[in-house]
């Protein structure tokens, strides 16, 4: 018979993306709308390592909700990948008399937790948060939709330039090995190609494409590119390679990096986080583990978390073509 829980412990790790302050918010309300004690641990497994924790009641989150980043910081932990580091994290728990976890991160995140749940038996539930939407078992991971309304915004705004100089612009953006944001925001921008680490499109496709572009009389183009497309060239080397081969083009290079994470999340993330939370912690007082939850055709639902860090999310081979129809 599961052991009844009397607190639960929150933590967010590996890279932040907008909406781990919503979830984090949902996870400390929900605790104390059951009457359960919530503890926020800080700089995610280092912090358990260290025992950095604080306890954490409704109005510890007032006024979090539309702030990006983590209010309980992250951090990777190389201590945690040891049997001796995660040693003193349980010791660290029975002494503050934890007896659960929710962990808001990535795959990396949810291979710690399921470890530390099979060598000590403490319950922990996942809620999937990373800007790349790269995780198996949701259609959705938190901090995605936020990631893609900003590079939008941002592609927007280059567009306007790339329009008043005709010039070729290549954004680069975050996806090293998933190249959702760079889909999804390619087609919401209108952009002329999109290369990403699952379709090996080629260089001459690209260069084809530009070239029927400009026979179409467009005066700009937009390229975007996830930083994990396999082309073996960089963004840089990529717009050089455009310039050998298409001199007519003026090329110039964005890497919008880590502005992708930051910025106050979408509704459509604050939501998300909030019924999350409240998932995961109602999950715990049933006496669940070892689960993540996502959402699937707009219903909260939950995957076991091995599943969830070797299973794959693949991309929507109709938006590709929707691409292709788009790029004319």
């Amino acid at each position: 018979m599961p052991k009844k829980i009397f607190k639960i412990g929150v933590l967010t790790s590996g890279g932040d993306a907008p909406g781990m302050n919503a979830a984090i918010r949902s996870v400390v309300r929900t605790c104390a709308h059951y009457s359960i004690e919530c503890v926020g641990i800080y700089r995610g497994y280092e912090g358990l390592i260290e025992g950095d924790f604080k306890a954490m009641e409704a109005r510890s989150v007032s006024n979090i909700i539309n702030h990006g980043g983590t209010i309980l910081k992250s951090a990777r932990s190389k201590e945690f990948r040891t049997i001796a580091g995660r040693q003193i994290a349980f010791e660290k728990m029975q002494e503050a008399e934890i007896d659960a976890l929710v962990v808001i991160g990535g795959d990396g995140s949810f291979t710690g937790a399921l470890i530390f749940n099979q060598e000590f038996g403490i319950p922990v539930i996942g809620i999937p948060g990373t800007i790349d939407n790269d995780i198996y078992g949701t259609d959705y991971t938190l901090g995605y939709d936020t990631a893609l309304n900003t590079v939008v915004e941002v592609i927007d705004k280059i567009r306007d330039t790339a329009s008043s100089h005709n010039r070729l612009f290549i954004v680069e953006v975050m996806g090293r090995d998933a190249g959702f944001i760079a889909l999804n925001a390619g087609v919401g921008a209108g952009a002329e190609e999109i290369l990403i680490p699952e379709e090996d499109l080629g260089l001459d496709r690209m260069l084809e494409s530009l070239k029927r572009s400009k026979r179409s009389g467009k005066s700009s183009s937009i390229v975007v590119v996830s930083e994990g497309e396999k082309s073996g060239k960089s963004v840089f080397e990529l717009a050089k390679f455009v310039e050998e081969n298409l001199p007519e083009y003026e090329t110039r290079v964005s890497v919008l990096g880590h502005m992708q994470r930051g910025g106050s999340p979408s509704c459509f993330d604050r939501v998300l986080a909030s019924r999350m939370g409240v998932k995961a912690v109602e999950l715990l007082l049933d006496g669940k583990s070892n689960l993540m939850v996502g959402i699937k055709n707009n219903k909260i639902e939950t995957t076991e978390l091995s599943k969830a860090i070797k299973g794959t999310h693949h991309i929507d081979k109709e938006l590709i073509r929707v691409s292709d129809i788009m790029g004319v």
